[in-house]
């Protein structure tokens, strides 16, 4: 049976890998379709870096690479397991695994613990959006706006693009960033009343990327 990929909203797949001799996880990272590609065509694992945002061919600057012995999906299809042999330690700090320190109760406790944000806010944003839309009420500035129609709606964009303009050249970053959010706010109820779905938006993105 063939198998069936599902990538996230930013077109990457966790990958899992693995001692192929004693079946240790080596570590965890990320790829795109092009890192998967390659890394299935061998003879060396290859990542997607989210932060610098661009292929990673692990070991080339190192010299500690994962030379690839298989590559399996899970019953998902989100997430991929890399058996792989390595040539060096595996992890950046020179231990043999990322996996290297323990955690227990008490490390727990005292953990900083972070919701990362990003694009599942923009979903749920405009789900909320698209409920005003089917759903209106006289209270909702979503459905008033919706009412009033798109010329009104990309008026507000234009005014509030202009205003994350200013606020980035006075500075400020609580300004700065409470303006983003209204353009993009005022973006989605734009798309929504012209019948463009995020998605649309994320995969022209994608389109522009460089191979």
């Amino acid at each position: 049976m063939a198998a069936t990929l599902t990538f996230d909203d930013r077109g990457l797949i966790p990958a899992i890998v693995q001692d192929a001799g004693d079946g240790c996880v080596l570590t965890l990272a990320y790829m795109n379709a092009e890192a998967l590609r390659r890394t299935i065509e061998g003879p060396d694992v290859w990542f997607y870096s989210r932060s610098r945002q661009e292929l990673w061919h692990k070991g080339k600057t190192s010299g500690n690479y994962l030379k690839v012995r298989s590559v399996s999906v899970d019953c998902d299809g989100d997430a991929v397991v890399v058996q792989a042999e390595p040539v060096g330690p595996a992890c950046h700090t020179g231990e043999a695994s990322c996996f290297h320190t323990d955690l227990d109760a008490g490390a727990l406790a005292q953990a900083k613990l972070v919701e990362r944000l990003g694009p599942g806010e923009i979903a749920r944003l405009f789900a909320v959006i698209e409920d005003r839309k089917a759903n209106p009420t006289e209270s909702s500035y979503t459905s008033e706006l919706l009412r009033d129609g798109v010329d009104r709606i990309a008026q507000k964009v234009v005014e509030e693009a202009g205003e994350t303009a200013i606020a980035g050249v006075r500075g400020g970053r609580d300004r700065i960033a409470s303006e983003t959010a209204d353009m993009l706010y005022h973006t989605l109820v734009l798309l929504s009343a012209t019948e463009v779905a995020p998605d649309d938006v994320w995969s022209e993105l994608r389109s522009r990327r460089a191979p």
